[in-house]
């Protein structure tokens, strides 16, 4: 039996050859001398895996099968994850220098931390930030914290969070076990907000850390709005919704859910977009499946309460469009 070291890299990858050279020059200079770290290759046909044996000698290839999306992949590099600490960091970002130290540092000074969220700036935009963790809103939805805004104005100290996203944060490994991991089923996207939900139910707190940075090019895997990632958002908000939400809580935002969910499908519905409205409609024949895993989640909250702290009132229906229309205007710059 190999024994544990002190953290677990964890890289999903399908067909990334094109972003995966930088993001491992950036950040394996960075790392402890006892770190491992594991790429799961979801059935790339672009080289990656000849590529990194090459390369990159000392990397843990976990090579599958077919492709299992990011949920999957992070569920299977996790089965032979040896870390105390687990660091998820996408194929197409790339951690700037002190980065590492950084997201370690907080979770070093507080045994009772469960995880920690990088800062994303956008690749081509640096000097803004695309993500630093998990935002939720009463209507349900999840959202990436301070998008858009300068960094120039982020604050100089680690700040209480929802949750990391999963593009960039690190895990206390037994604080992510305790909470159940990522669900493997839902492919890709939510995955990070259901898992932050599922570990504030259980007590787990999470900061955001301005200071540990990394580019990241946004979409870069499904594409922003593709028919793809739209029929998956509307799948796993669904099914996070009827898994996470405590029934009181969940009686409570309903409404604003049901509004959300009804402007945004017939939104969608009057562009030609059906996607949106398939993912949901793909949940809602779930639902007995949901309900069981609801009741297993719930039985095992011992913090239910304190969660409605983390969700925002939810804006006038118009702001939803043009918080969508500022970020398309951002996304627009990297194709100048």
């Amino acid at each position: 039996m190999q024994s544990p070291t002190t953290l677990s890299v964890i890289i999903v990858t399908w067909n990334g050859l094109a972003h995966l050279p930088r993001c491992l020059a950036c950040l394996c200079p960075q790392l402890p001398p006892d770190a491992e770290v594991i790429l799961v290759d979801n059935a790339s046909t672009d080289g990656t895996a000849p590529w990194v044996r090459e390369h990159y000698p000392h990397v843990r290839l976990l090579a599958l099968g077919r492709n299992t999306g990011f949920s999957g992949g992070v569920d299977a590099g996790l089965r032979v994850a040896r870390g105390q600490l687990i660091l998820l960091i996408n194929d197409d970002a790339f951690a700037e220098p002190g980065c590492v130290d950084a997201l370690l540092e907080p979770m070093r000074c507080d045994p009772a931390l469960g995880s920690a969220s990088a800062t994303l700036l956008f690749a081509h935009r640096p000097d803004l930030v695309a993500s630093a963790g998990i935002t939720m809103r009463r209507d349900g939805v999840a959202l990436d914290l301070w998008a858009g805004r300068a960094v120039a104005e982020l604050p100089d100290a680690p700040c209480p969070i929802l949750g990391p996203s999963g593009g960039a944060a690190i895990y206390r490994r037994a604080a992510l076990d305790d909470a159940g991991g990522i669900p493997p089923e839902f492919f890709a996207y939510l995955e990070d907000a259901d898992l932050a939900l599922r570990m504030r139910l259980r007590g787990w707190p999470s900061v955001a850390v301005p200071q540990a940075r990394i580019l990241h090019i946004y979409s870069a895997t499904a594409g922003q709005g593709s028919p793809l990632k739209q029929r998956l958002l509307g799948r796993n908000r669904i099914r996070m919704l009827v898994r996470c939400l405590p029934t009181a809580l969940l009686a409570r935002c309903l409404p604003h859910i049901l509004l959300y969910d009804a402007l945004a499908c017939a939104y969608a519905l009057l562009r030609g977009q059906r996607a949106m409205l398939a993912g949901r409609l793909m949940a809602l024949a779930e639902l007995p499946a949901l309900v069981r895993q609801r009741r297993a989640i719930q039985a095992r909250a011992t913090a239910p309460k304190t969660l409605i702290n983390w969700l925002q009132p939810p804006p006038p229906p118009w702001q939803n469009l043009r918080d969508a229309k500022h970020l398309d205007a951002i996304l627009a710059g990297r194709q100048a």
